[in-house]
């Protein structure tokens, strides 16, 4: 019998691997069985991460603004991560070119881990069904703009 990978959570139900699996059973109308989770929740903060990282190493798409923005290169090099793509680029802050800026802004948000956690899940889930960008390339800034949007026609 063929046996599927489970869907791996922490103490406070963050998915920590299977997030795919998760999404494909919500879209498919059906539950999440118990058997189908494993809950890690013995894994110091360092595991965690490490975790995260490497069970999703060979699967899937990665966020790679995400990436930079919570992890050091050299981590995830450790971790399997082929992070040569990225160039020289990786985990520098994004800033507009000097200059003339318009017609596009920068903004820059603090937020408490949890506030994050959602805002990063509903920007994933926004991407999906990104319309208008205005000639903006940033798929993050799209997203939220879709978000903001959504949330004011419902005001």
């Amino acid at each position: 019998m063929l046996e599927l990978r489970p869907i791996i959570v922490d103490n406070t139900g963050m998915i920590l691997g299977g997030n795919m699996r998760y999404r494909a059973l919500q879209e498919l109308g059906m539950k999440v069985k118990d058997e189908w989770v494993k809950v890690a929740d013995k894994l110091t903060d360092e595991e965690r991460r490490r975790f995260i990282v490497e069970d999703n190493v060979g699967f899937g798409d990665w966020d790679w603004d995400k990436l930079s923005a919570e992890f050091e290169k050299e981590e995830l090099e450790d971790w399997g991560m082929d992070v040569d793509k990225w160039g020289d680029n990786y985990n520098e802050d994004f800033s507009l070119p000097d200059g003339d800026k318009t017609p596009f802004q920068q903004i820059t948000f603090t937020l408490a881990d949890k506030q994050a956690e959602l805002i990063n899940e509903a920007i994933d889930i926004a991407k999906k069904s990104i319309d208008e960008t205005f000639g903006n390339e940033n798929s993050n800034g799209n997203a939220l703009y879709l978000i903001i949007k959504q949330w004011m026609s419902n005001k």
